[in-house]
């Protein structure tokens, strides 16, 4: 029977950085991963340039039903920690908003990095390999993969969440928790679409490929400011991604379609100057001309000129401009989902070490554990830092 000092079940970001680290603190590493390719959703994100991490990450911008969870990590491996190893491989990245930093040329080159990491670390990669059985004794667990048996002392599940399941995923990391007797929360699909209501729907797909900055707020008050993208489907684009972490089944969110807009007093100025003029023209100087038309058919926005609108309906103008009111029917759910939200109790890990308080040698990193980010890099950056903490204490746990 073959012997690792750990198996990492996962050749994803969090796998593979967790066994390049600990593999080169001379640890002998086994990863298992049931897909073809390692670092398949490393080359799928950020439109195939890999946003692997943000400039401004902070613990702020995560998610957790136990939001202190992730502090130590984060701080223990930073962003700027994770840009030190990018730059030290030669890749080019440059910023694209917000922190949000890309590789200038491929997300393949993040996932040649880690693999080179891992490569100097002399860890085994295994691909196509299917676990069937895991069993803890006394040395550590038995792991029974492709019909022979694998011996080792730490196992570490790096397995993600359900999110793209064309790629790959399984929820074959919240089984293990389950068959361990850790608590798994409520999943559901984050950053991810909105769809509308039929009515809705039909009224808006004239607008399937408008985008427009905007400012759309949850009912919790949460907001975000960035592009909202119109769909066949329904509402997409950063803000929509972002505010879907924080909406609940049911719930409205508001849409302010001129964030930068003192529509008051531009109404007010656009009158003196220009009475006759529509309200609907006056409106086109400002958003897509689509967009102007649309509302006009809801009813959003009067079919008169400027000079006949009554305060009543200014004001009723500005509300449903900078507060419209949108009830989502659902999301496009795992499919379309960049993360998985919910997933392993953290409640029951270690955050300085990613080890289960309940059954030593098993560690959960990256997205299986309930720790969402924000759109933009954030979820990459937990992934390098938990696998950090993890390999940390993996190299630990041998000397003792």
């Amino acid at each position: 029977m073959e012997k690792f000092d750990a198996v990492i079940i996962g050749a994803g970001a969090a796998g593979l950085f967790c066994a390049a680290q600990a593999g080169q603190l001379g640890l002998r590493i086994l990863v298992l991963d049931n897909g073809k390719k390692a670092g398949r959703k490393i080359l799928m994100s950020g439109g195939g340039r890999c946003n692997f991490t943000n400039m401004f990450t902070e613990p702020s911008a995560y998610l957790s039903a136990n939001p202190h969870f992730c502090k130590s990590a984060l701080a223990r491996y930073t962003q700027w920690d994770f840009i030190e190893l990018v730059q030290r491989h030669g890749i080019a990245y440059h910023e694209k908003t917000l922190g949000q930093l890309f590789c200038d040329d491929s997300a393949q080159q993040i996932v040649d990095m880690l693999l080179k990491e891992c490569e100097a670390g002399q860890v085994t990669i295994r691909l196509r390999s299917e676990v069937s059985h895991v069993e803890k004794n006394e040395q550590g667990f038995v792991i029974i993969v492709n019909r022979k048996q694998v011996s080792t002392r730490s196992l570490v599940i790096a397995s993600g969440g359900l999110s793209m399941p064309g790629l790959g995923a399984t929820p074959f990391g919240y089984r293990m928790a389950e068959l361990f007797g850790l608590k798994v929360l409520p999943t559901r699909a984050a950053l991810v679409p909105f769809t509308l209501h039929k009515p809705l729907l039909e009224q808006l797909h004239v607008l399937s490929g408008v985008s427009v900055p905007a400012i759309v707020t949850a009912e919790n008050s949460t907001r975000f400011k960035e592009n909202i993208l119109f769909t066949h489907r329904g509402l997409s684009g950063p803000a929509i991604l972002q505010i879907s972490s924080y909406w609940q089944s049911g719930e409205f969110v508001s849409i302010n379609l001129l964030p930068d807009s003192d529509l008051e007093a531009l109404l007010e100025q656009e009158r003196s100057a220009h009475p006759n003029q529509s309200v609907k023209n006056t409106l086109a100087k400002l958003l897509p001309k689509r967009l102007t038309e649309c509302l006009q058919t809801l009813g959003q926005i009067p079919d008169i000129a400027l000079k006949q609108l009554t305060p009543n309906q200014q004001k009723q103008l500005v509300v449903n401009l900078q507060s419209w009111r949108v009830q989502p029917n659902g999301t496009e759910g795992y499919r379309t989902a960049e993360v998985t939200m919910g997933g392993i109790d953290t409640h029951q890990l270690s955050s300085k070490t990613m080890e289960a308080n309940q059954v030593k040698g098993l560690y959960f990193i990256g997205e299986v554990v309930d720790v969402t980010g924000w759109l933009g890099g954030y979820n990459f950056q937990w992934a390098w830092s938990s696998a950090w903490a993890c390999a940390q204490a993996l190299c630990s746990a041998e000397r003792q």
